[in-house]
């Protein structure tokens, strides 16, 4: 389904309403030119065999990009999504890769696990870093060998799963660490997609607030206000540290406190900028008294401004 928000393309996925994704994860922006090349590089990406690393800050919105990379694959599988800081350490094994009848009390019948319930589809592994090392070693043998074995069976089963996984931290570091198991992060490497944080993609701030806007509106059977040119200066300007995640709860907020048909800047919750010379001056007077004066010294010198 498409729509149109101040002239570009808003995507979100047909089966939107009945999926148990949140809100923020039912939508595609390519507004911003860095968005647009992502997109590009995406499309390239989804068709081939290869495994897909993305990189990016918490609250980007990393598995609706593992999602579209699956819808444009020509994979027939199910799209899997696994957390790996909800695994639990203990039962790593059979969670990702199942258990047999009898393996353990309670086992009555056997498990396919995170990894053969994706066999011909795709297993997404979000903070693929949070996995413990030895089953790091476990998964790439599976994909490298395109074979799992159960806990508690005999013979490993057949599985053809494409793996897309995603961070949020530097992969390479944690190799350097100990962290992260070398092979798997070259493995990893054949293609990576950068998602870069929404304070580095403006174009794509005021298309997403109308997205969440509309969709909470309908929700919450309350009509849709406009978002007014002075609110839309504040969302542009703020740095968005909790990237989409954070965009999404400020605009729930404002639809809530807002009264009349207009999102105003006072709604939205967020820190005014102000103008330059403003900002300047909170710098001013949260800076070191030696600061202050260098400060001082080099305003005078360029503009004849004073403090």
């Amino acid at each position: 389904m498409s729509h149109e928000t101040y002239g570009q393309p808003l995507l979100t996925f047909p089966d939107s309403e009945k999926s148990p994704l949140s809100i923020r994860a039912k939508a595609l922006v390519f507004v911003d030119p860095r968005s647009r090349q992502l997109r590009e590089d995406l499309e390239s990406l989804a068709p081939l065999a290869l495994p897909v690393l993305i990189r990016g800050e918490t609250g980007t919105g990393k598995e609706l990009l593992a999602r579209q990379i699956h819808r444009g694959s020509d994979r027939t599988g199910l799209f899997v999504s696994v957390n790996c800081g909800a695994i639990s350490p203990t039962y790593a094994d059979a969670e990702l890769f199942g258990y047999a009848a009898g393996s353990h009390s309670g086992a009555a019948s056997s498990r396919a696990g995170w990894f053969g319930s994706a066999n011909g589809g795709t297993l997404y592994l979000d903070e693929i870093g949070d996995l413990p090392l030895p089953i790091q070693v476990k998964l790439l043998a599976a994909l490298e060998n395109h074979e799992v074995t159960r806990v508690g069976a005999h013979q490993p089963s057949p599985v053809d799963v494409r793996l897309v996984a995603a961070t949020s931290i530097d992969l390479a570091q944690a190799v350097a660490a100990g962290k992260f198991h070398e092979r798997l992060f070259h493995y990893l490497s054949e293609g990576q997609l950068e998602l870069p944080a929404l304070r580095e993609r403006v174009g794509d701030i005021l298309s997403l607030a109308e997205y969440f806007l509309g969709i909470y509106s309908q929700r919450l059977d309350l009509p849709v206000p406009l978002i007014s040119e002075a609110a839309q200066h504040v969302l542009e300007r703020h740095s968005w540290p909790g990237n989409t995640r954070e965009l999404e709860n400020v605009i729930h907020f404002a639809l809530l406190v807002s009264s009349g048909d207009e999102i105003l800047p006072e709604h939205l919750n967020l820190p005014v900028a102000g103008s330059p010379l403003e900002q300047v001056q909170r710098i001013f007077h949260s800076a070191t008294a030696a600061e202050q004066e260098t400060l001082r010294k080099w305003l005078h010198e360029q503009n004849g401004i004073s403090t």
